[in-house]
């Protein structure tokens, strides 16, 4: 049976919240690759609450380190409004400080992986995701104008560089089929901890509401299925309406039923919490969104002849061999072009342009 833990918490006490969780959900860290990604969804302070506190990747951190891993990593690739500015999206945040000097780019080293051929043949996805012996993720307790939440599962979104996401998006159409999506890419590779910020969560036509609630919990389990039907129980949502929860059980990845779940403290709903339409409408509807989903997703690379030195990082750091040396530029084949923002995250004259 798997188990949720829910404890009482706030941004000053979160490290005893963080080792109950470790005690609760034991991992052999000692010696082994770490990575620990947080939900960075764009530009913000922390006080905006869309993305994972600082104070909880803080604590996440300094539990880790105790535990002797042979290498840790702190990174994620952001959303929509801010493809490829990780590094600044982290800065801004506090998570760069948070990070304690573990923080990596992981948008400029990435891998060609096999995916569904309904949505996209390949994918690219963040190298340190498939090496990591051992995951951490830290989602955010939030709504999500396409699937309603967004949590441990939607959280695996972001091993995806750049705008391939706005391409996997558009490919999807429909959101039952965006939710079955966001399961494939959750299933590349599962986490092996999951940390909730919900001390402060998110409600209204989230991920990036200005309606804020103050929660006072950490959730954690090693089963996103599990959690995510935590979380949507607390929002007031029966789990079994949505779609990527349904998908997960279907594939195997655990279960939504709340009896089927052990809770570890106390599972309540959060009076009149203010959930987006269950239907997606907030997003598929949205003119504005579907405008800027559209134009991240016919952006291709493009050599600036003043700064470009024909040095050959960009074609050599492209997972899918989009690029190629011309006369004297490298040019992109744009129908192998995922948008990935790898050649703009690498090259070392900042020549490359997205247009």
């Amino acid at each position: 049976m798997p188990k949720v833990m829910i404890q009482p918490a706030d941004y000053e006490s979160v490290r005893e919240a963080v080792d109950r969780a470790f005690d609760l959900f034991p991992l052999d860290i000692r010696g082994r690759k770490v990575l620990i990604k947080p939900n960075v969804l764009r530009i913000s302070e922390a006080k905006e609450g869309v993305v994972t506190h600082p104070a909880v990747l803080r604590a996440v951190v300094d539990k880790v380190e105790t535990l002797a891993p042979a290498s840790l990593v702190v990174g994620d690739n952001p959303g929509l409004l801010n493809y490829g500015a990780n590094e600044e999206s982290f800065a801004k945040t506090g998570l760069m400080e948070a990070a304690k000097g573990y923080y990596q780019n992981i948008g400029t080293d990435s891998l060609k992986v096999g995916f569904n051929p309904d949505f996209m043949p390949f994918v690219s996805v963040s190298r340190i995701v498939m090496e990591a012996d051992i995951i951490i993720s830290l989602p955010k307790f939030k709504t999500h104008g396409l699937t309603v939440m967004t949590g441990a599962i939607k959280n695996s979104y972001g091993i995806l560089p750049g705008a391939q996401k706005a391409m996997l998006h558009k490919a999807a159409g429909s959101p039952g089929r965006f939710h079955e999506m966001v399961v494939d890419v959750f299933r590349l590779r599962v986490p092996d901890l999951f940390l909730v910020d919900a001390v402060v969560g998110m409600e209204g036509n989230g991920p990036a509401s200005a309606e804020l609630r103050d929660i006072g919990l950490i959730l954690a389990s090693d089963n996103a299925v599990a959690v995510d039907a935590v979380i949507a129980t607390m929002m007031g949502c029966d789990p079994s309406r949505l779609r990527f929860l349904q998908k997960a059980r279907e594939l195997g990845l655990g279960d939504f039923d709340i009896k089927r779940i052990e809770i570890v403290g106390e599972l309540a709903k959060i009076p009149d919490f203010k959930l987006p339409p269950l239907g997606g409408e907030a997003v598929i509807d949205n003119d504005t969104i579907q405008a800027l989903i559209h134009g991240r997703t016919v952006l291709r690379p493009q050599a600036d002849p003043d700064l470009c030195t024909g040095c050959g990082t960009c074609i050599d750091q492209c997972p899918v061999s989009a690029l190629a040396m011309g006369e004297p530029l490298p040019v992109v084949n744009p129908d192998s072009c995922i948008t990935c923002f790898c050649c703009q995250e690498m090259c070392p004259e900042k020549a490359m342009m997205l247009k």
